[in-house]
């Protein structure tokens, strides 16, 4: 068992108001005069977790984590059917992660996470190459759409009989109808989606070691992810077709390390090694015995780059 650094709490924390009626929640944590690095989470809609800081050197690293628009402790909240979504974009949250950077005095960072966490420091480090540092992203997702079709059909040929029960009556575009019942008023049926949707992501993962499919109570954080995803999913993340992997000439300044575990059902090793060949100086290691969640391996592999990055200049 790959042993991560020691739990801690953060030194600073605040809501950061960044427009459009949205305040995103921020911690720091570890060493106020360390290394800037932001962790990004996944989903899009999970929110951040105590667990993320112990990837870091709390003597070397000062770590930034933010709950990006609509989930966590940011508010409004996405589980509150009157939270407008018309300001929660990918051109929004990268726009809240230069915000917040500047809040912080920080003139250059690491960035680094893993699923849509990837898909976000992506997009964030072409746009703005020059404040990035390193990148250390895991589980590599650039949300094309040939991955959200495999993720939410082309899978289902692993899972027949679970696939259809998350079809249901719908037709046409799957993502596009979840994100519809997402929004409708009636409370009964925004939950029933939500369990659905959380089903159908566990069922993909329930492969791997440790795997479980959700049975319990939805909650708060459940509809917000729920709703937040299929609401990015549905618009492809407001990212132009292939464009993550288009434009990664874009890093070749930074190095950048990708990890990634064969047996990903969620999402294919084939992206992990385009980007890499795409991206000039891009290190991939894949692990033929991890999937989508995190492992001894993958967290190894992790922990070495971040603590290699760490003495590197700023």
């Amino acid at each position: 068992m790959i042993e991560l650094y020691p739990a801690i709490e953060p030194y600073d924390e605040g809501l950061l108001d960044v427009g459009d009626g949205n305040a995103v929640h921020w911690e720091t944590c570890g060493n106020p005069d360390g290394k800037p690095a932001v962790m990004l989470h996944g989903g899009p809609g999970q929110g951040c977790a105590p667990g993320m800081r112990r990837m870091f050197d709390p003597a070397r690293y000062r770590a930034v984590l933010f709950d990006q628009r609509g989930c966590g402790r940011s508010i409004p909240h996405a589980s509150d059917p009157a939270t407008d979504m018309r300001h929660n974009t990918t051109d929004h949250l990268v726009a809240d992660m230069e915000r917040l950077r500047e809040h912080l005095g920080i003139d250059r960072w690491l960035v680094t996470g893993g699923s849509w966490g990837t898909t976000l420091a992506l997009a964030y480090a072409e746009r703005h190459p020059e404040r990035v540092t390193e990148i250390v992203v895991s589980a590599i997702s650039t949300t094309r759409r040939s991955e959200i079709d495999w993720l939410y059909r082309g899978v289902g040929r692993f899972f027949p009989e679970e696939w259809a029960r998350f079809r249901g009556d719908h037709s046409g575009d799957l993502v596009a109808a979840y994100a519809r019942l997402m929004e409708d008023p009636d409370p009964n049926i925004r939950t029933e989606a939500a369990r659905a949707w959380l089903v159908w992501e566990d069922t993909v993962l329930s492969l791997e070691p440790g795997a479980t499919v959700h049975n319990g109570p939805i909650g708060r954080e459940e509809l917000a992810f729920a709703r937040i995803v299929t609401h990015y999913y549905s618009h492809d993340g407001w990212l132009e077709p292939g464009e993550l992997i288009r434009d990664a000439g874009l890093l070749r300044e930074i190095p950048g390390v990708l990890i990634h575990g064969r047996r990903d059902l969620s999402c294919p090793v084939d992206t992990a090694w385009e980007l890499a060949r795409a991206w000039p100086g891009a290190e991939l290691l894949i692990d033929d015995g991890s999937g989508h969640r995190s492992s001894d391996v993958k967290r190894a592999w992790k922990l070495e780059a971040l603590n290699r990055f760490c003495s590197r200049e700023r």
